[in-house]
C-alpha cells in the first residue's frame, strides 16, 4: 500500500474518535486526500432525528469543498467492523460526483483494508451527463 494511503487511514482513524454517535455507538472516520496534498477529515454525526445524521465521508468531502478543494486523489474510511468498512450508497453517490476513478481505501481497526475505485462500488452512477 502507498505511504500516502497509510497516512490517510491514520488520519481517518483519528477523526473516528471524534464521532458523535450517542444512538448507534458506531463510530466512523474518513479522510480525503486532495490534489494539492491537503487532507480533510470527517466523522459521522448522529441526531435524535435520525434522518439528519451525516456520514464521515460526506463530512470530510464537504469540509474540503468548503475550503476550496474539489479535486480528490483518494478517500479513506475506517470503522470498527469485521471486514473493511464500506461507504453507504449516499456517500458513494457523493464521491462519484468528483470522479469515477477515485481510489477508496476501506479499512477497519484490525488493520484489514481493501482499495477499490468508486466506479467499482457504484457502477453506472447518476452523474452530470445524466442532467443534459
Amino acid at each position: 500500500m502507498k505511504e500516502e494511503f497509510k497516512k490517510l487511514i491514520k488520519e481517518a482513524e483519528k477523526a473516528r474518535k471524534r464521532a458523535y454517535t450517542p444512538y448507534s455507538k458506531f463510530q466512523v472516520g474518513a479522510a480525503v486526500l486532495c490534489a494539492d496534498g491537503k487532507i480533510f477529515t470527517g466523522c459521522n454525526i448522529e441526531n435524535a432525528s435520525f434522518g439528519l445524521a451525516v456520514c464521515a465521508e460526506r463530512v470530510a468531502i464537504f469540509k474540503a469543498i468548503s475550503e476550496g478543494s474539489t479535486k480528490f486523489e483518494a478517500i479513506a474510511v475506517i470503522g470498527d467492523t469485521d471486514k473493511p468498512c464500506s461507504p453507504c450508497g449516499a456517500c458513494r453517490q457523493v464521491i462519484s460526483e468528483f470522479g469515477e476513478d477515485i481510489p477508496l481505501i476501506m479499512a477497519n481497526l484490525k488493520g484489514d483494508f481493501k482499495i477499490k475505485k468508486i466506479k467499482e462500488l457504484l457502477p453506472e452512477a447518476f452523474g452530470k451527463n445524466d442532467l443534459l
